[in-house]
């Protein structure tokens, strides 16, 4: 019994010696990167939940009186949908940051293209993280299901090419002042700078930001017939 307890526990530790140890090769701007992708998506369920929950209490008050009063909280509901998924414009106190070239050309040698999406990407996890509420690049409204990419070179969104140098972002906010103080130290500057362009920032009493103006398309999701 000794002997098979003694080759039992030498064979666990030459599996274990044998066995590769995995390191985790992601730099600083890699980590970087997705620390802010898993804080964003803790703050989207965390204001999630409290919609659900006041959205709970309207429906238990309006089966507690009349038929119509669900019908109104409905409408509501509907309306408040549409905005949030940015197919109405809105308009209010907000920040506008403008993205410019870092470099003249002529020194730098060559024409500068718009930022790569990584950035883009980078820049809008921050600015969700420290309060956004909307958000706008050039004329194309940021909803659920933006995506930024690039084709030969140039940085599309929503399926559309980004307009030239110098490219405004404009967001609302409710704690403007906050959130320009944050992004004025933010991580986004410096990535912006790596890639050679500059981020400047400015406080507007009103800004508007355009409504999301293309057909959304609705997947894995089938009409539920009566009966």
């Amino acid at each position: 019994m000794a002997t098979f307890t003694i080759g039992f526990m030498l064979a666990i530790q030459f599996q274990t010696t044998q066995e590769p140890v995995v390191r985790d090769t992601r730099d600083i701007r890699e980590l970087r990167r997705d620390l802010l992708t898993e804080q964003e998506r803790r703050q989207e369920l965390n204001t999630e939940v409290e919609k659900v929950q006041a959205l709970l209490v309207q429906y238990e008050s309006a089966v507690d009186n009349r038929e119509h009063d669900i019908i109104d909280v409905l409408l509501q509901q509907v309306e408040v949908l549409q905005i949030e998924a940015g197919l109405t414009e809105m308009s209010g106190e907000g920040l506008i940051i403008k993205i410019e070239a870092l470099y003249n050309d002529q020194f730098y040698g060559q024409a500068r293209r718009t930022p790569p999406p990584d950035v883009f990407r980078f820049l809008v996890n921050e600015l969700n993280i420290y309060g956004a509420q909307e958000i706008s690049v050039g004329n194309e409204r940021i909803i659920t299901n933006s995506a930024f990419r690039s084709v030969n070179g140039v940085t599309y969104l929503n399926n559309r090419r980004l307009p030239p140098l110098p490219i405004e972002v404009r967001i609302l906010s409710d704690k403007v002042e906050k959130l320009h103080n944050q992004m004025v130290v933010s991580a986004s500057v410096e990535e912006f700078e790596i890639e050679g362009f500059s981020l400047s920032f400015e406080i507007v009493d009103a800004v508007e930001l355009p409504a999301y103006d293309e057909t959304r398309r609705v997947r894995y999701m089938e009409e539920v017939k009566e009966g």
